[in-house]
């Protein structure tokens, strides 16, 4: 496994991150807990839930993979073997399917935040998270598939600098160790950044945004505050929802499979992104990879990146997943991505 700091901090994070957004939907909790013991084995030291999973968003299954983390932790006593991640819901203006959270009490103010993190050290059975992450701003801005911001004036959000005030108070309280942010904007970690140079606050130390072959709209903005303000990218949907395996072209659809059970998730479906997924597929066939781990290894040498988070819901997948560390890429591999990026750029944002 290799290691990289985490924000401008001495903590080394593995460079691969195990993702649970399945667990409670996908999987069960006894899978959930071999998955752990796998990753761990492998030298994985960050994982990686939110409040609102499992994936999709359900009132029946909401809190549902912190909790099988949470007995995870009680019972395998790998408590400071670990770096726990997870995540406080933004405003449901745009994910109205986190709207049964809190009864859509989900800003980011002090009463909603506090409830948030109460919960999730309850269910997590565990005194302190090591990384708090805002799963979204309370803005309104573009994300989870929207490639183009439409600014919403006068808007009633709340301001950044209080949001990072209680967040700075769950440090200086040790109910967590480090402050992230998920699904935000270039300006948005600058505020957060700046801010925290102004007042002495406590300073993010990363950003987990989607980034894959099908979107590399990170490093439009993103990827240079990533790398010049210490902010390090925690990569998620590097496989684009299993997209990038091949498994759906041509039209399949592999049974149990996310995109064949849940329509919901349709920005890596559609010709043109078939056109590019089909195209990563052949190269990496033409050189003897498999297309997953070619997809995942592209990801890992990115140099704005801190991690890079992969969900299985099988151990054999999660095991192709953990060797894609091992996968040297080489300069006629790269080359080829680079050309297919160019004649399909970013078809899945």
């Amino acid at each position: 496994m290799l290691y990289r700091p985490l924000g401008k901090t001495d903590t080394p994070v593995s460079i691969i991150t195990l993702g649970t957004m399945t667990w409670g939907e996908q999987n069960t909790e006894n899978e959930a807990h071999v998955q752990l013991d796998l990753a761990v084995d492998h030298g994985v030291n960050l994982i990686d839930a939110a409040e609102m999973y499992p994936v999709p968003p359900r009132p029946e299954t909401q809190g549902l993979t912190e909790t099988y983390l949470g007995t995870w932790l009680k019972k395998s006593g790998n408590r400071e073997k670990v770096l726990v991640a997870t995540k406080a819901v933004g405003p449901s203006l745009k994910l109205i399917q986190a709207a049964h959270i809190r009864g859509g009490k989900t800003r980011h103010d002090r009463p909603n935040l506090e409830a948030a993190l109460h919960d999730s050290l309850k269910r997590l059975q565990t005194d302190y998270v090591d990384l708090y992450q805002l799963h979204w701003p309370d803005r309104t801005t573009n994300h989870f598939g929207v490639l183009g911001y439409e600014h919403v004036a006068d808007e009633d959000a709340v301001p950044i600098e209080e949001t990072l005030s209680i967040l700075d108070g769950f440090v200086k309280a040790g109910k967590i160790r480090h402050i992230g942010l998920s699904n935000e904007t270039p300006w948005g970690v600058n505020q957060f950044v700046n801010i925290a140079e102004r007042t002495g606050l406590s300073r993010v130390v990363s950003i987990q945004n989607p980034y894959n072959l099908l979107n590399r709209t990170f490093e439009i903005g993103n990827a240079e505050v990533a790398i010049r303000d210490q902010v390090g990218l925690l990569a998620y949907s590097p496989l684009a929802f299993g997209a990038l395996t091949g498994k759906y072209l041509n039209g399949a659809r592999p049974e149990g499979a996310r995109l064949s059970r849940w329509e919901r998730f349709k920005r890596y479906n559609g010709v043109i992104p078939e056109q590019a997924i089909a195209a990563y597929v052949q190269l990496a066939r033409d050189h003897g990879l498999d297309p997953a781990q070619l997809a995942l290894a592209y990801v890992n040498t990115r140099p704005f990146l801190t991690s890079n988070i992969i969900g299985a819901t099988t151990l054999e997948q999660l095991k192709a997943n953990l060797a894609s560390v091992e996968v040297k890429l080489s300069d006629e591999v790269l080359t080829g991505i680079e050309q297919i990026h160019l004649a399909h750029p970013n078809p899945c944002p």
